[in-house]
């Protein structure tokens, strides 16, 4: 057997000020056949497992491109013809290869090209007609129906936060590999459940879900079952929550169940719709706690959503309540960095901070700060795997700890402070750039939870996202879009 593998994504905001170039994917790093040479990382480590997996069974591998960025605005078309070209010209040169797995997105958008994921699955078939292809996809993807043609696999992650991303993974390689014997047939439908929200899996209705979900695989023909949350700023045609079966050989199997899950979870709906808390309400909230750490999250600010992470919003109000015992970040401003890095710790200086990417992120701040720590190679975990944040620095103004770095991502952990020397357990509030993927870090942590509808760009009122492509025939935009 020859196992081709490679990677390529990015999450496509329509509605954001910032443009995913080649910058971008080389902040995220590329590597160009030895991703898995280097140490294992958030995007890397399904190169690593499928790697890993195909020389455990004496196969040959050909590894490829591994390129991923930050999320952000639409892709620069000659940056995605690029990457795509050289992944398929990688793959004639390999000759025969009997399985193809793609460490995907599936929200990929590209000057000229709506559908990226499905275009590279689709010529990765023109070329292989009669390779197993797999694809491993964020569950914030769109699934196209060219995607479903070209692929015998689709394996979004299950949990947001996506801390299963080696599960996943594994089980991929898993089915491709049984396909590729012989011993199954993956066949894949799925249902549109007309509906776009945020559906976080850690507690609640979400995880009884999940779990029901997981518990039917592997039995009565059932290969994998799975939810397309869709991504709500993507401005495509399919943006929305999708059921997807993968049963074997039985199509309708696949069709009914996909259908089943659908149904349950649109039924579910209201219960799953979170209340959207303005930054007044929460900080009010917050007030009256006794003890922390109270975590509020600053939501629309979600650099994994394709938001800048530099908005000022809750910092300001933050200072102008004269609120004490924070801990706020990450911001991304790398010219606040770098001056504060040549001052030195110690030092106090006036800086001007955040606000730099246009009205989403409100305006700069003029602040008097104390430079406490200084950080080269600054990094976070999300859930077993690390992820950059570049130089960091922590700032302290008037009993606030504010974390600015130079890797534009979100919080997910609080290693983001905590290897800074900022103890969070002192902390009264620990405030986070982030839509949920920092619950699987901060929830162990916190004595309460507090999401905030902050203004910028991802805000979650998803019934008046501004979409010119996506039909405005889903809930909660329409009260019944099945009528």
């Amino acid at each position: 057997m020859k196992v081709f593998i490679a990677g390529l994504s990015t999450e496509t905001n329509s509605f954001s000020p910032l443009p995913t170039g080649l910058k971008s994917f080389e902040e995220g790093k590329i590597h160009r056949g030895t991703a898995t040479a280097d140490p294992i990382e958030f995007w890397t480590s399904p190169l690593h497992i499928w790697k890993k997996n195909s020389l455990a069974n004496n196969w040959d591998v050909v590894e490829s491109l591994s390129a991923h960025a930050q999320p952000a605005g639409l892709t620069i078309r000659s940056v995605y013809e690029t990457f795509r070209d050289e992944i398929l010209e990688d793959l004639r040169n390999a000759g025969s290869v009997d399985i193809i797995l793609l460490s995907l997105h599936g929200a990929m958008i590209a000057d000229g090209y709506d559908d990226c994921e499905g275009d590279l699955i689709n010529r990765c078939r023109e070329l292989c007609p009669n390779a197993v292809i797999g694809g491993l996809l964020d569950p914030h993807c769109h699934l196209t129906e060219l995607m479903m043609q070209a692929a015998d696999l689709l394996m979004p992650y299950k949990e947001y936060p996506h801390v299963d991303i080696p599960e996943r993974a594994e089980d991929l390689f898993r089915l491709a590999k049984e396909t590729a014997l012989g011993n199954i047939t993956p066949v894949m439908r799925d249902f549109d459940c007309r509906m776009i929200l945020a559906l976080p899996t850690p507690s609640g209705p979400m995880r009884e879900f999940v779990d029901s979900m997981i518990a039917r695989e592997g039995k009565d023909g059932i290969l994998s079952l799975s939810i397309a949350h869709g991504f709500p700023w993507g401005d495509h045609e399919r943006t929305g929550t999708r059921a997807l079966a993968i049963c074997d050989g039985n199509a309708d199997q696949a069709q009914k169940i996909a259908t089943e899950l659908g149904t349950q979870l649109y039924e579910m709906r209201h219960q799953l719709l979170a209340e959207n808390i303005t930054i007044d309400q929460a900080l009010d909230l917050a007030e009256a706690e006794v003890a922390g750490p109270v975590v509020l999250a600053d939501m629309s600010d979600n650099a994994g959503g394709g938001a800048p992470s530099d908005s000022t919003f809750l910092l300001e109000a933050i200072l102008g309540r004269g609120m004490t015992s924070v801990a706020i970040g990450v911001f991304w401003d790398p010219g606040t960095v770098r001056i504060c890095q040549e001052a030195g710790v110690g030092a106090k200086l006036a800086v001007r901070l955040g606000g730099k990417c246009g009205p989403m992120s409100g305006k700069p701040l003029d602040l008097m700060v104390t430079v406490r720590a200084c950080m080269l190679n600054a990094q976070q975990m999300f859930g077993t795997l690390p992820t950059p944040m570049g130089e960091a620095v922590w700032l302290e103004c008037e009993g606030v700890d504010i974390v600015v770095n130079t890797v534009r991502t979100q919080t997910f952990h609080p290693q983001a402070f905590e290897q800074l020397g900022i103890n969070l357990s002192e902390r009264k509030y620990i405030c986070v750039k982030s839509s949920n993927h920092y619950q699987a870090g901060f929830n162990p942590i916190a004595k309460k939870v507090i999401p905030i509808a902050t203004p910028g760009a991802i805000t979650p009122d998803f019934a008046n996202i501004p979409y010119q492509n996506r039909q405005p025939d889903y809930w909660p935009k329409v009260e019944d879009p099945f009528a």
